[in-house]
């Protein structure tokens, strides 16, 4: 026999509304990590930017802080990304900019690649 009283407080029409706006999906670590890379491929970034190119390209989904940071620092001691400081134009002060190391670029393609394959089998 089914509990009801979690039941009862759903509508049909809740059922319409999650499937047409339906709550963001959070990367987990191994996502962000090719996230991360795709992103950098094409430009060095810092990890603001990263969470709103996220979002900008991808509105479903959502990165973590902690996420973010953990994939980065994961990346930096596996020597992958080279983080630096940089004063941004316009900017108060420096951030923290990551570009791929020139021996991990190969790597770098083929985990941007794994990233570009599971968006695409989205939808996205």
């Amino acid at each position: 026999m089914h509990n009801l009283s979690n039941s009862a407080t759903m509508k049909l029409e809740d059922i319409h509304q999650f499937f047409e706006s339906p709550p963001p999906t959070y990367l987990c670590q191994e996502l962000a990590t090719c996230y991360i890379l795709y992103i950098l491929i094409h430009m060095e970034s810092y990890g603001t930017e990263l969470i709103q190119k996220l979002e900008s390209e991808y509105p479903t989904y959502r990165l973590s802080d902690t996420v973010l940071y953990s994939a980065i620092k994961f990346l930096e001691e596996e020597g992958a990304v080279i983080g630096y400081w940089k004063k941004l134009e316009g900017r108060g002060r420096p951030r923290r900019m990551y570009q791929i190391s020139p021996e991990w670029q190969k790597i770098a393609e083929d985990l941007s690649t794994l990233w570009q394959q599971y968006m695409n089998r989205r939808g996205n």
